[in-house]
């Protein structure tokens, strides 16, 4: 027979159980990813170009993620993120609908939506908030899928004539995310002892 003292001490310890984000969930930028002006530092830039994939989640008007997010090719571009859609897909209504910030973060965890099933693991990368917009310069694309040709070296031939032409066509946007600053993180301890106390 359980004790009331363990039974809640249970009920604390599954109250206190982390449990992970769901997508209407804001979750914090890492802090200090992103300087108060909007640009990083040349660590964080490295880290930016290497990245294999950008899990894109656009922002709600009250800040909460919106539920169509994915995993998506980018190119890190001018201290901006950079990627290549269709004028139908999600990311493209949703800044069609005003939604002009986003939730962006980096690495590889595999495809965000398997059948019957949604992988989070994405929300543990490190991650900043942007501001989209269209890039309007045609040419912006060369550059875009140069990146795309190193990066993505065995996909790339499947898609590269596709995006130039539908990107003639006017059937394809080239959207630009602008980092916003991070929140910054917690002070630093001054590693030197007081000399007063």
């Amino acid at each position: 027979m359980i004790s009331r003292r363990g039974f809640v001490a249970g009920v604390l310890a599954l109250v206190a159980w982390p449990r992970p984000a769901r997508s209407g969930t804001p979750a914090p930028p890492t802090p200090g990813l992103i300087s108060p002006d909007g640009s990083v530092a040349p660590e964080v830039a490295a880290m930016l170009e290497a990245a294999e994939y950008a899990y894109v989640s656009p922002l709600r008007s009250d800040g909460r993620a919106s539920t169509c997010h994915g995993e998506v090719w980018f190119a890190w571009l001018d201290g901006t993120v950079v990627t290549t859609t269709s004028k139908g897909s999600w990311k493209a209504r949703a800044l069609g609908r005003g939604l002009d910030r986003a939730r962006l973060w980096f690495g590889n965890y595999g495809r965000w939506k398997h059948p019957g099933s949604k992988n989070e693991a994405f929300r543990r990368g490190p991650n900043f908030e942007a501001r989209v917009t269209v890039e309007p310069d045609a040419a912006v694309l060369d550059r875009v899928l140069a990146v795309y040709g190193r990066k993505y070296p065995k996909e790339i031939g499947r898609w590269r004539d596709r995006m130039r032409r539908e990107q003639a066509a006017g059937d394809r946007l080239i959207l630009r995310y602008r980092p916003l600053p991070s929140p910054p993180g917690p002070p630093k301890k001054d590693p030197s002892p007081d000399p007063a106390k």
